[in-house]
């Protein structure tokens, strides 16, 4: 690589990773010297910790007082699968896909459920697909944000209010970031490492009255692992949103979700959590605008993500290069980035367009991504001149 002059400045935090996310500002160890580390979960202080976990979800995400919420395992990925396994069946589902995420809720409904009236519904990467086409006469499953690909559903205008089936919403890079409306999503789910920056493995389950019903008056046609299971007698299992989880979780992660919870809490909750990371996403916007070289693979702006703000190399003669020179192109620019200790985790996504992907949740300060842009150009200026001593 060309050794050109570097920036002068550079940021105070380089992580901009997309999950798991960066810690709040100001986070250290010393925030977790609360946790109830050697006791049971089942203890009164282990019950009280993960209560006041729900309780505190319950306030900064503004979800309505007759919807359960539960902490469940494997991250979002788990509450995803939960749902998919307790909910699906009764009726023909839409599967909607417009990135990795959602296209492998598909690969789940159609493979492993083997469920006989699947519509697919889908759109390439940058795009949404046509939303008028979905039938909520059907349970509906899709993702709000999608991570991979920096799209994401504008608002829950296209869903309709007196829905017959289920919506089943993957908000795992919205959540507390964008403005989910609760109204409209019988089953939304995310992780903790993702918008607020706190330790993995746990997801976070969330329920309308409507899946509730479904739940107690529908049994699946296949078992369902005791990992998976809601109900008893066909009544609702309360515990598990109430704090008794279904396994055991690390109360050291439990800990840093509520100190999470609480700085989101501190600083004015929803509206400045979203507030500030659409701050985060306008100063890429900005420096984009000007660039000669990138752009944003959401090709909308009413779609744009505030959270994984994915982007593509324009540069005529990168765009030139075949799949796999654009990909050792842009994975160039990552690794630079890194090398320098400026920017950590930021290339594409395995499935996703070559490109580069910048987490610009509330947890990220825009200080430092207004310090990052210029490094941006340094890395790029830096592949174009190996690229062409190359050639």
């Amino acid at each position: 690589m060309t050794n050109l002059p570097t920036p002068g400045l550079r940021p105070a935090n380089p992580n901009f990773s997309s999950g798991p996310c960066s810690k709040r500002p100001g986070w250290s160890v010393e925030a977790l010297k609360d946790a109830p580390l050697g006791r049971s979960h089942r203890a009164r202080i282990g019950k009280a910790k993960l209560a006041q976990a729900i309780d505190l979800t319950r306030e900064i995400l503004q979800v309505p007082a007759d919807y359960r919420i539960g902490i469940v395992p494997a991250s979002d990925t788990g509450a995803v699968e939960m749902a998919l396994w307790s909910l699906l069946g009764q009726r023909g589902v839409d599967m909607l896909a417009w990135e990795s995420f959602g296209a492998g809720w598909i690969t789940d409904v159609v493979k492993q459920l083997k469920l006989p009236d699947v519509r697919r519904i889908e759109a390439p990467y940058g795009e949404l697909p046509d939303l008028a086409q979905v039938d909520f006469d059907r349970d509906v499953v899709f993702t709000w944000n999608g991570t991979t690909s920096g799209v994401r559903v504008p608002n829950a205008d296209f869903i309709s209010a007196d829905r017959a089936g289920l919506t089943i919403c993957d908000a795992t890079s919205a959540a507390f970031a964008q403005r989910l409306d609760f109204a409209k999503l019988d089953v939304v789910t995310f992780s903790w490492q993702k918008a607020l920056g706190s330790e993995g493995a746990h997801g976070m389950l969330i329920l309308s009255p409507r899946a509730v019903e479904r739940l107690e008056t529908y049994v699946p046609a296949w078992p369902l692992p005791k990992i998976f299971r809601m109900t008893k007698g066909g009544k609702l299992i309360e515990g598990i949103f109430k704090g008794e989880t279904i396994n055991t979780p690390s109360m050291l992660a439990v800990e840093d979700y509520l100190d999470a919870l609480n700085w989101a809490k501190a600083i004015g909750g929803l509206d400045t959590l979203v507030a500030r990371a659409d701050a985060n996403a306008a100063v890429i916007d900005r420096f984009v605008q000007g660039s000669a070289w990138l752009g944003h693979l959401a090709t909308d702006p009413a779609t744009r993500s505030n959270t994984s703000v994915c982007l593509s190399i324009t540069d005529a003669e990168v765009a030139a290069l075949d799949q796999d020179g654009q990909a050792a192109f842009a994975k160039g620019l990552a690794a630079a980035l890194d090398k320098e200790g400026v920017a950590y985790d930021i290339g594409h996504y395995r499935d996703a367009p070559p490109g580069l992907r910048i987490w610009c949740g509330a947890t990220v300060e825009t200080a430092d991504l207004k310090a990052l842009m210029p490094w941006l150009d340094w890395a790029f200026a830096n592949q174009k001149a190996s690229l062409k001593k190359a050639v």
